[in-house]
């Protein structure tokens, strides 16, 4: 016998347009392990904006505790932004009392579900960025070297490389958006280029500058 047709589901939002919807007002964050030159292992943490996707703060440790990884999200987030959520997963180092200390900073913990590291896909993409356009070419000594590459990556990351999700854009909001060049791009006769190599030549940055007369 034919059945009677299916209740619908009641109307909810997916997750990715959840985060989409919301995204300005969303931060991620991720730990990522770095192997040293002497084989020890360096956890990093990276706290990122989800709308702008700026690397907002990282920090390097060896031993990695709840307080520490407290004392990193009060170091960029002081509770006066517009930030209403943080993404994290379900690691054991975000303890109850650093989830309740986030809400006393005016945030939301969503924790992502077991084994879905898709459910942060932004913090795990900016987390690929880093191991494809950095680390994968680096052999760090120590600490302080990890943290000093990522420095410089991170800078280059905000300020200097283009998002193709951003329109093509820039992390930071105080860099400006470059005009789209219709006809033909002409240096100006006044001008040239000038390039900044980023990592001993890993990366590199361009400029106009205006010539001696």
């Amino acid at each position: 016998m034919p059945t009677g047709p299916k209740r619908p589901k009641a109307p909810t939002q997916r997750w990715m347009t959840f985060v989409r919807n919301h995204a300005k007002a969303i931060i991620a964050a991720d730990f990522l392990i770095v192997v040293t030159a002497t084989f020890r292992l360096v956890y990093v943490l990276v706290i990122m904006e989800i709308g702008t996707r700026r690397v907002l703060h990282f920090n390097v440790s060896q031993h990695p505790t709840a307080e520490w990884t407290l004392q990193q999200f009060r170091e960029c987030v002081s509770g006066d932004e517009d930030y209403g959520f943080i993404i994290h997963d379900r690691d054991s180092i975000y303890s109850r009392e650093l989830d309740s200390s986030l809400g006393t900073l005016g945030l939301k913990v969503l924790r992502t579900p077991y084994r879905a590291p898709q459910a942060n896909a932004f913090c795990e993409r900016l987390i690929g960025s880093a191991r494809r356009e950095c680390l994968d070419f680096m052999i760090p000594f120590d600490e302080d070297h990890i943290r000093w590459i990522l420095k410089r990556w991170a800078a280059h990351y905000n300020r200097s490389r283009p998002h193709s999700s951003l329109g093509p854009g820039i992390p930071d909001p105080s860099v400006g958006k470059a005009e789209l060049q219709i006809k033909r791009h002409c240096i100006p006769k006044d001008h040239r280029i000038a390039v900044t190599a980023i990592l001993g030549g890993l990366h590199h940055e361009y400029a106009l500058e205006r010539t001696a007369a």
